[in-house]
């Protein structure tokens, strides 16, 4: 499901794939491009498959047990 993008440099960070992923969904959202704010529109439940999806594998960064069995990315 992540969007791999040529030329550009890649995100070594934890979650890079969702975040970059969350990110485009919300400036191509209708609600972005009606003139409100990403987090508005995050608020109102805009791309919160993505969003639920960033939160656990932010949070699978601070799980113990996750560390053996590995982020929750895809």
């Amino acid at each position: 499901m992540p969007k791999y993008y040529e030329g550009k440099e890649e995100d070594t960070r934890p979650c890079a794939g969702v975040r970059e992923d969350l990110k485009t969904c919300l400036l191509e959202s209708a609600c972005v491009l009606e003139g409100k704010t990403p987090k508005e529109c995050l608020k109102e439940g805009h791309c919160r498959a993505l969003q639920v999806s960033f939160f656990e594998c932010k949070r699978s960064i601070l799980d113990n047990r996750a560390r053996f069995r590995g982020r929750k990315d895809y």
